[in-house]
């Protein structure tokens, strides 16, 4: 946690420095240097998720699978209904938790969610595990930072760079 934090407040830093600065031209050298640098630190922290994620699943033995993005799934109860796909309207009932069971956010506080997949407008982790659902499933979720809300979080609820777990149950899938 000090290693992130450390390696955030450095970014936030050199920001903080680059803005203030007067405009330079960078030569490209530069510009891949500094691009080099934030993969690096990128790489660091999404280990660093990765391995939060997986202690956290194992602590609670639950049989997840992991997609090529980095998101975490598991559908525990089997709907009958169609299978989601882009351009339908997906409706969700919802309970959105931080890794130590803070709840953020819920439908059971703010209604059902409804978004058309495949238009953004939510989370991309979000509309990439509705896609592995059928009407009526109902799964968990385990989303790292740069499927969910990044690096800033929303400035409500969700602290910057959370992994968030999900509970979603797909109640229904529409034309609109």
């Amino acid at each position: 946690m000090k290693a992130e934090r450390s390696i955030i407040v450095a970014i936030l830093v050199l920001l903080f420095y680059t803005c203030k600065r007067e405009p330079k031209e960078i030569t490209q050298g530069e510009f891949y240097n500094t691009k080099e640098s934030l993969v690096e630190v990128n790489k660091v922290l999404v280990k660093k998720d990765e391995e939060k994620i997986k202690s956290f699943i194992k602590r609670h033995n639950w049989n997840m699978r992991e997609t090529g993005t980095g998101l975490w799934y598991m559908i525990y109860q089997q709907g009958k209904g169609e299978k989601a796909q882009e351009g339908l309207v997906a409706t969700i009932n919802f309970n959105i938790s931080l890794l130590d069971g803070t709840e953020c956010y819920s439908s059971d506080a703010s209604g059902p969610k409804r978004f058309k997949i495949g238009q953004g407008g939510v989370e991309s982790g979000l509309e990439e595990g509705i896609l592995l659902m059928h009407s009526g499933d109902q799964a968990r979720f385990i989303m790292p930072p740069h499927l969910a809300y990044g690096l800033i979080g929303d400035d409500k609820k969700i602290p910057a760079r959370a992994i968030l777990v999900y509970e979603v149950e797909l109640t229904d899938l529409s034309e609109n």
